[in-house]
């Protein structure tokens, strides 16, 4: 059976037609686009969209449809691609060697676009949007929800792993007043945090977590634990619990798996989260077990469709100022990068959770905070 043959049989197990007029079936412009995908997976399915080689009017839609219906697992894996997978297995792709390589070329790509695709605060991870009706409100409730959680009081001394551009060291600075140390592996985020905290009690370092030692009153980290990697997830414990004063509490924000992964997907690998990872609960179990008592474990998924949708909004209102230092091939992959990731929350393939951890348990119990 040709390749266009399989492919054609494949959508439609989704309900997507090759030039259909419903919003989520997609159109064909060159023909070898089935050789590609049968070839190469979803990495084909990506490059060949980046080439201009097919479109598709939502493509967050295409994507649920695509994952919910799990035809992904019906093409065959290639050589190159089980090699990812194999020397992820071998090697330790999230060493402190490789640690600040996805700063490079992710965080480090421009912040002229991160400035205009997120929130006011530049805020990169999933929104609160339980009560919210736009992103700067769900990701300032966001930002509440973690404080309320961890209990923040005046004085308290927090560090903040993965802080990005400094939004919650600064939100939590002024509102809590508390003092923060953050640490990223990325320079531009460096610079623009340390201008937004200037005058607030925080410290922002260019720093990999492994190279922290001190101690704090809270410890909070969001969405960075998918950088660090199955082989050094019982180190990331280790190094927040012994960083953690008696009686603190440590909460951990982070996407999670349906299952035990040791590679990623080879399109948001390639060109995306070079070194990514995302976590199952077995592997976040595994890496807790004896160190700290799960006091709550919070899951609200949904919410990063809404977040990342309305991260593309907002990229696609910027795009004729961005595109002056931008390529058109550079769009067509940001935007399949945001929708897809829509899309695969929205069939639950992936999951957002907050977990609270202690390091004894609360005496008389925790309270669970939505």
């Amino acid at each position: 059976m040709k390749s266009k043959d399989i492919a054609n049989k494949l959508f439609s197990m989704a309900g997507i037609e090759i030039g259909g007029n419903d919003p989520w079936h997609i159109s064909v412009h060159n023909d070898d686009f089935y050789d590609r995908v049968m070839t190469w997976g979803s990495l084909g399915l990506g490059e060949s969209y980046m080439d201009g080689w097919w479109d598709c009017t939502q493509l967050d839609e295409f994507f649920y449809r695509v994952l919910r219906t799990d035809i992904e697992s019906q093409v065959k894996q290639n050589w190159f691609l089980l090699a990812n997978v194999l020397c992820a297995r071998l090697f330790n792709m999230q060493s402190k060697k490789r640690a600040f390589q996805i700063g490079e070329r992710h965080y480090d790509i421009g912040n002229d676009l991160f400035m205009k695709m997120l929130d006011k605060r530049m805020t990169y991870s999933c929104g609160y949007w339980q009560k919210a009706d736009s992103l700067d409100e769900a990701q300032e409730h966001k930002l509440e929800l973690i404080f309320r959680k961890l209990g923040l009081q005046p004085g308290m001394k927090i560090l903040d792993i993965g802080c990005g551009w400094g939004s919650l060291a600064r939100y939590a600075a002024e509102k809590y007043q508390v003092e923060v140390v953050g640490v990223t592996v990325s320079a531009e985020q460096v610079e623009v945090a340390q201008t937004l905290c200037r005058d607030l009690p925080v410290e922002i370092r260019l720093q990999d977590y492994r190279d922290v030692d001190e101690k704090f009153d809270r410890i909070v980290s969001v969405g960075m634990i998918e950088h660090v990697g199955y082989k050094n997830y019982r180190t990331f414990m280790e190094l927040t619990h012994r960083c953690l004063n008696d009686g603190g509490l440590f909460l951990l924000q982070t996407i999670g798996g349906n299952q035990s992964r040791t590679s990623v997907d080879p399109w948001i690998n390639k060109y995306i989260f070079p070194n990514g990872m995302l976590p199952s609960i077995k592997q976040l179990g595994e890496a807790i077990e004896g160190l700290f008592v799960m006091e709550d474990w919070h899951s609200f998924g949904a919410d990063y469709d809404k977040t990342l949708m309305a991260w593309h909004r907002n990229f696609e209102k910027s795009w004729d100022v961005l595109k002056t230092n931008y390529d058109e091939r550079f769009h067509r992959m940001w935007r399949y990068y945001l929708l897809s990731c829509a899309g695969s929350f929205r069939a639950r393939k992936n999951q957002l959770w907050q977990i609270v951890l202690s390091k004894d348990g609360i005496p008389g119990g925790y309270i669970s905070i939505r």
